[in-house]
């Protein structure tokens, strides 16, 4: 990382902290350096940065959020953040005119000694509903390297800090809370693993809530 992107990540970390006063909270799973693949909830495009921000430094800098290569390929700006500060695995979302397949770029990362934070959902929820039904790819990557933890993470109130549609963030509390974390099973069926990921992080919003 150059000198302008650590000093970039530095300060929309400080941000991010101060503009929150997040707080993480470990349930079930330690702050340890060991790879991993973080699932989270998805509502608002600053979700990686508030669950990145709340990571010890030393899980930091191995730690690469998966983004959509549309939206932080946009404009120079977001070009900068997601690739020079976060290192971003950018994801062409278009089944069409991408060239890459998404899981091997993924397994690729991981193969490289990153952890990634992912979005199983595939889209912001901008609905009532606590969470959108996952798609197939957290489990094609859990196939690919069975050996990596999964780690559920719930981020809460970050859809009211940065509403859809608004620019200036409101000032609210957030906390990130990371579970304990999960493997898929030798002969387990797609559908089995997804709703056992889905529920291991809707529980985390039932723990939070019940604080």
């Amino acid at each position: 990382m150059g000198l302008a992107a650590e000093l970039a990540a530095t300060a929309i970390t400080l941000f991010a902290r101060f503009i929150t006063a997040v707080r993480g909270i470990w349930q079930g799973v330690e702050p340890v350096e060991r790879q991993r693949i973080y699932f989270a909830n998805h509502v608002s495009h600053g979700d990686f940065i508030l669950l990145w921000a709340v990571l010890p430094e030393r899980l930091q800098r191995r730690t690469r959020p998966v983004a959509g290569a549309d939206y932080w390929l946009k404009s120079p700006v977001r070009r900068f953040i997601g690739r020079d500060v976060f290192n971003a695995v950018l994801i062409d979302r278009n089944r069409e005119t991408r060239a890459d397949d998404p899981i091997a770029q993924m397994a690729e990362a991981l193969d490289g000694d990153a952890s990634l934070i992912v979005f199983p959902e595939g889209t912001r929820n901008e609905t009532d509903t606590p969470l959108l039904p996952f798609r197939s790819g957290l489990y094609h990557l859990a196939r690919a390297r069975p050996a990596v933890d999964l780690v559920p993470v719930w981020i809460d109130n970050l859809n009211r800090v940065l509403p859809k549609g608004e620019f200036v963030p409101i000032p609210f509390i957030c906390t990130v809370t990371f579970g304990e974390a999960m493997h898929v099973k030798p002969d387990e069926e797609k559908d089995a693993f997804i709703a056992r990921a889905e529920a291991a992080l809707l529980s985390l919003k039932s723990a939070e809530n019940g604080a």
